[in-house]
């Protein structure tokens, strides 16, 4: 790619490992944190876009604070419906594609198996009914979207369940974790990966209409938050020699201001079939995310 890829939240978990990646395999790339352009400034966003002139923009900002959305419900809708519209009409605009990341939480988590992405969506907290609001936004505004939903992401930076996990773990032989919500935990340096595959089927075939709309896109395999936390304890042990134990409870057990899915489990295939690419399995995400924090 000659002209850049123009990445919003460059400095959030995924936004960062994705402006890393590109400069590494010698992609052109501008990646810009939300002091340089915050997207929910109509006018920065454009200002950055006619600046930058990129071939293609990505949209990994968002606001995720999942439970104090419940209280700041209007800061949650700024950003992830009001921003991504502002980011999607900008590249519509200038004539380029926008992806745009979303996410498992705008299911409800009441169906059995993995949602696809025609199921019915019913976000059951404000975080969830903001990033469905902010699709559809995406969607209105360029018809050269690709929407990505992704789940449970963790990686390096930032606060995240796998983090949350390593610094409980200190000095803790048991921890109490749910076990009765289901999903699939995605390493961020895979979903940059992937998001570096989906720019490049979108700038090389411009005017395939297959690789527009919605995809569900997260790592192989499916866990609960208790499974997901003995796979982490699993490979802290070689590093720490802790034994670290995981008490089964249930969501009920554990009361947080949004509710959860029970279910956030998606289903790739419609990714697969028109991007010809995989995500590693959670377990091996699992193990490359602390193999590196224990460098």
């Amino acid at each position: 790619m000659s002209a850049p890829i123009l990445i919003f939240g460059a400095r959030g978990q995924v936004g960062r490992e994705l402006t890393a990646l590109a400069a590494a395999r010698k992609v052109s790339v501008v990646g810009l944190a939300r002091n340089e352009a915050n997207i929910a400034d109509n006018y920065a966003v454009r200002a950055a876009i006619d600046t930058q002139r990129p071939a293609v923009v990505v949209n990994a900002a968002g606001y995720t604070a999942v439970d104090r959305a419940e209280s700041e419900r209007d800061a949650a809708f700024l950003v992830n419906r009001d921003g991504a519209g502002y980011v999607a009409e900008a590249a519509a605009e200038a004539g380029l594609p926008v992806i745009h990341l979303s996410t498992d939480y705008v299911f409800s988590g009441d169906k059995d198996e993995p949602y696809v992405e025609s199921d019915e969506t019913g976000p059951l907290n404000i975080y969830g009914e903001s990033k469905l609001a902010g699709e559809e936004s995406v969607a209105a505004a360029n018809p050269a979207h690709v929407i990505l939903r992704t789940s449970w992401v963790y990686g390096y930076d930032g606060q995240n369940f796998l983090k949350t996990m390593m610094r409980l773990a200190e000095g803790r032989d048991v921890l109490r974790i749910v076990a009765d919500q289901n999903g699939e935990p995605t390493f961020a340096d895979d979903v940059a990966t992937a998001l570096l595959h989906v720019s490049r089927h979108a700038l090389r075939d411009r005017d395939d209409r297959a690789w527009r709309g919605t995809f569900h896109m997260t790592a192989e395999g499916r866990t609960s938050w208790a499974g997901f936390a003995e796979e982490i304890f699993r490979n802290l042990k070689p590093v720490t020699g802790q034994e670290v134990s995981v008490e089964p409870i249930a969501t009920a057990d554990y009361p947080t201001p949004a509710r959860r899915p029970l279910n956030s489990c998606l289903n790739m295939e419609r990714f697969h079939d028109v991007f010809a690419h995989r995500l590693p399995s959670w377990q091996e995400g699992t193990k490359r995310c602390i193999a590196k924090l224990c460098l």
